[in-house]
């Protein structure tokens, strides 16, 4: 008996667990359960990055110290002489300990991030835009898992340099491929604003949780442990994404051919985002490894105060995202005027910043900088998408490695410039430096204002032939047609890209013209009986419709 239920409980359980199985790839197989998956993929994969390039901050300086990686000046205390009177006191301080060069190695160590995912960006986002967003986004992952493993195990400097470089590799196809992969799945542009600003929440919670985790791990556990659980998150995302996605289909070799990334680098649209992705961005860069020597000089800050002084600026950077969010939804066409009030707010805080002379009051100013970089990411990436949509084939792996550019030329050269800018300078002038240019900047977004009334364009070879259903708008228009033309219900005629009537009635012999098979313009207008300037009217409302509706790819559900 004792088998035989064992047996049974077996039997249960096997059938249990493949319900469990059908069910999920059921939902998964859904699209817009598989949008969901893929934007908490790309979420997770961006705060892994994040936390990753920030980990580093609390951990790496003191361990490269505690395994002498520099050669110790030991400056000799000199005497303290009394005015009063004239005597000398033997002081009894501690003689200063300088290493040597330390600066220098560990600003090239935070930079060559950066500096590596610069000069790779524009090769991912060519491969991305050739073969798809998938197996990119797997090479990132198990460049950062690989990466992050070498930085647990790692006892020199040359070899947590190296790890650092390979990490700019990895992130130069994960976060591209990641952005692209929102704006490729989420067509409508109110959803793709949403969309990206979550991630754009996951990529500051990343930055700003990541010094206090790494450093109350390093200081209680080891160096190995925060970069072994950041490890673990890679691998479980990389299992994720080849379980959802499915990234070896035949389907990516389906896609369109993307544009160059030279030709969209010097459109001017994409250019002013691009810089203004980077000015916005500056002021973090130039901020972060200058700020709490500047803390401790000024206001005798301790180290708890300096790990933690960024961390509050999250709460004000999510309430940015959340209301551009907003905002874009119901006045879309004002996205560049959000980005340009957050270059000013960015500037006018970085003002401040120099004036504060305690640690509570310097928190408002630097939330004041997070909340205004919000403002200007959460308007303007999704902006990137949109021009490429309008002006462009529809493939986004370049246009988001220009956005990838754009934040890594600020963390490039703030690292390497901001400590020589405030030795020479001083942190007063770098403030002021970095608001000008801010403020400056701002009213060159005022070049976006008609965006959002460009009229979307559309190539012959953006067409998937294939024997998949219709994927675009184009083609969905197509099938529609015929579908209602045989049932003698409304349909659409002329279906040449965006221009189309849309006629209402019944098709004489239940026929429809093609534009794309009819030999003569005539033949593409149906008798109907009704005057040619109606039709020319019904023409030009459905194309203007047509391109003040920001979600024309809201077919787009059908791609999976």
């Amino acid at each position: 008996m004792d088998m035989e239920s064992a047996k049974e409980k077996m039997e249960n359980a096997k059938e249990t667990m493949s319900e469990f199985l059908g069910t999920a790839k059921m939902r998964i197989k859904n699209p817009a359960a598989q949008r969901r998956f893929i934007l908490v993929i790309v979420c997770v994969a961006l705060l892994l990055d994040n936390m990753l390039y920030m980990v580093i901050v609390p951990v790496i300086p003191d361990y490269l110290r505690s395994i002498g990686a520099w050669d110790k000046i030991i400056a000799t205390a000199e005497p303290i002489y009394s005015n009063i009177s004239n005597t000398t006191i033997n002081s009894t301080a501690e003689p200063n300990v300088i290493y040597e060069n330390e600066d220098i190695y560990v600003g090239l160590l935070f930079a060559s991030k950066a500096l590596v995912q610069l000069l790779i960006n524009p090769f991912s986002g060519t491969l991305i835009d050739k073969i798809g967003y998938d197996i990119p986004m797997v090479i990132g992952l198990s460049i950062l898992f690989i990466a992050t493993t070498i930085f647990a195990f790692g006892t020199s400097y040359g070899v947590l340099f190296m790890a650092r470089s390979m990490q700019g590799v990895g992130s130069a196809f994960a976060d591209t491929s990641g952005l692209a992969m929102i704006a490729d799945r989420f067509q409508v542009e109110s959803e793709r604003t949403r969309a990206l600003g979550i991630a754009l929440a996951f990529i500051s919670f990343g930055c700003l949780v990541a010094p206090p985790f790494g450093g109350v791990l390093y200081e209680f556990v080891g160096k190995k442990m925060p970069f072994i659980t950041l490890a673990l998150i890679a691998v479980v995302d990389g299992l994720l994404l080849l379980f959802v996605i499915k990234p070896y289909s035949d389907r990516r070799w389906q896609m369109p051919k993307g544009t160059p990334i030279y030709k969209l680098i010097v459109d001017p649209y994409i250019a002013v985002v691009a810089g203004a992705l980077s000015m916005s961005n500056v002021s973090l860069a130039f901020l972060e490894p200058t700020i709490s020597i500047w803390m401790k000089d000024t206001m005798q800050a301790v180290t708890w105060q300096t790990g933690i002084i960024w961390l509050p600026a999250f709460i004000p950077h999510v309430f940015g995202v959340v209301m551009t969010v907003k905002l874009a939804s119901r006045y879309p066409h004002y996205q560049w005027l959000y980005a340009a009030i957050g270059l000013v707010v960015i500037g006018l805080c970085t003002f401040i910043v120099p004036a504060c002379e305690t640690f509570g009051v310097l928190i408002i100013p630097l939330c004041g900088i997070c909340y205004g970089v919000a403002l200007v990411d959460t308007s303007l990436l999704p902006t990137l998408g949109f021009l490429v949509d309008v002006r462009y084939v529809s493939v986004y792996g370049s246009v988001y490695a220009i956005a990838d550019i754009s934040y890594c030329l600020a963390y490039a050269i703030g690292p390497i410039l901001a400590g020589q800018i405030v030795q020479s300078l001083g942190f007063t002038n770098l403030n002021v430096f970095i608001g000008v240019l801010n403020i400056a900047y701002a009213p060159v977004l005022i070049v976006l204002r008609k965006v959002y009334d460009l009229k979307p364009m559309q190539f012959e070879d953006t067409v998937l032939l294939t024997d998949e259903p219709a994927t675009g708008l184009y083609d969905t228009v197509k099938a529609e047609a015929k579908r209602e033309a045989k049932e003698g219900d409304k349909f659409y005629v002329n279906h040449n890209a965006f221009r189309m009537h849309k006629v209402n009635g019944n098709v004489p012999n239940g026929n429809v013209v093609d534009s794309d098979d009819a030999s003569s313009t005539d033949s593409r207008h149906l008798t109907t009986g009704r005057p040619s300037n109606v039709i020319n009217r019904t023409e030009d409302n459905v194309r203007s419709a047509i391109a003040h509706q920001h979600g024309y790819g809201a077919f787009a559900d059908h791609d999976d």
